[in-house]
């Protein structure tokens, strides 16, 4: 079972169980899903790795909410926007360890050579298929940026 079926199977079971914020969320998830696939000039059914970046951004936009209404003085706005995070959570891979992440940017480096931060965006290059969906693309970034400095 792919994971938008998945999503659609959970969606189902959220309605039936009158769980309001489950099934408010997945069905925000299903329609970003969706308007991904209708997006370009012909409509197209994503793969599981095309759906996680879909879920990832979902998520991204949680957080960002939640801290727009935590710096706005709305603490039940950014509670429910964390909420939603957490359900969208539930359907990407575990998140990488600081550890694994370093290790992997560390062999990324070892295999592009590079050095310095002009070879940031090889390195990058290399290690966005290996992280897609587990780690934040900012702190990735960051982190290399360290490690190249």
């Amino acid at each position: 079972m792919g994971l938008k079926e998945r999503l659609r199977n959970d969606l189902t079971k959220a309605i039936r169980s009158r769980d309001k914020l489950a099934s408010g969320t997945i069905r925000m998830v299903l329609t970003a899903i969706t308007n991904e696939e209708v997006s370009g000039k012909s409509a197209r059914e994503l793969t599981d790795a095309e759906v996680i970046t879909v879920l990832s951004r979902e998520a991204k936009k949680r957080r960002e909410a939640a801290e727009a209404f935590d710096a706005g003085g709305r603490p039940e706005k950014a509670a429910l926007e964390r909420s939603e995070g957490e359900v969208i959570a539930k359907y990407l891979p575990e998140q990488l360890t600081g550890e694994k992440l370093r290790e992997m940017i560390a062999e990324a480096i070892a295999e592009t050579g590079a050095s310095g931060p002009a070879g940031m965006g090889l390195v990058m290059k290399v290690l966005a298929p290996k992280i897609a969906g587990k780690a934040d693309g900012g702190t990735v970034s960051a982190a290399v940026k360290a490690a190249l400095a």
